[in-house]
């Protein structure tokens, strides 16, 4: 059961410190799902692949990125996808979709022995290429936002998109340190992979 969410940090399912930046990419939750919404997923995301604060990624999120400015773009021409949080290597961070809401990050998903992890989950995009490093600003932010989100939420469980989707995805890949995640979550009882302990 989570707590009383503080006032100071939620204003419904936005995040008062993030930038908001609203997705048309989301929709309701399922009536069943609303309450159970129990997974954090863990993605990485950079646009093209490799290059950082080029403003893509929250272009791609609210459909008004231009297919035409990078030859990659021609690969994901269309695509029309969301999570509801971005972390900038800086640690900034940017929402696109009301956490009430059901973005569209997870794809065909199973995990905790439930299907269509979209349906009662927080997507979570750090900015990054897979197997590549992580920032310490991006642990710091996502560790602080993990402990918010489970102020308003019944987290129980904490996983990256290649655990959710094994075999379709990838990210964050191995560039991204669980064991640091876990050594800034020690009062958390969040559930992560593998049962990831702090070192």
């Amino acid at each position: 059961m989570a707590s009383a969410p503080s006032p100071d940090l939620w204003d419904g399912g936005w995040h008062r410190d993030a930038m908001r930046l609203p997705s048309p990419n989301h929709g309701p939750r399922p009536v069943d799902a609303k309450q159970s919404v129990d997974l954090v997923v863990v993605h990485s995301i950079s646009l093209p692949p490799g290059h950082y604060g080029t403003g893509a990624v929250q272009q791609l999120f609210t459909n008004t990125l231009d297919w035409e400015a990078h030859p990659y773009f021609q690969q994901i021409r269309g695509l029309q996808v969301s999570a509801h949080f971005f972390i900038e290597r800086s640690g900034r961070l940017w929402q696109f979709v009301d956490c009430d809401q059901r973005a569209w990050h997870a794809g065909q998903s199973a995990y905790r022995g439930r299907t269509n992890c979209n349906d009662d989950s927080i997507g979570i995009e750090l900015e990054g290429l897979e197997g590549h490093r992580f920032e310490s600003a991006q642990y710091l932010t996502l560790a602080a936002l993990c402990h918010a989100l489970a102020e308003r939420y019944p987290l129980r469980y904490l996983a990256g998109h290649e655990h959710v989707a094994p075999g379709r995805k990838q990210d964050p890949g191995p560039g991204f340190d669980w064991h640091k995640l876990a050594e800034l979550l020690t009062q958390s009882t969040l559930e992560l992979p593998s049962q990831v302990t702090p070192r």
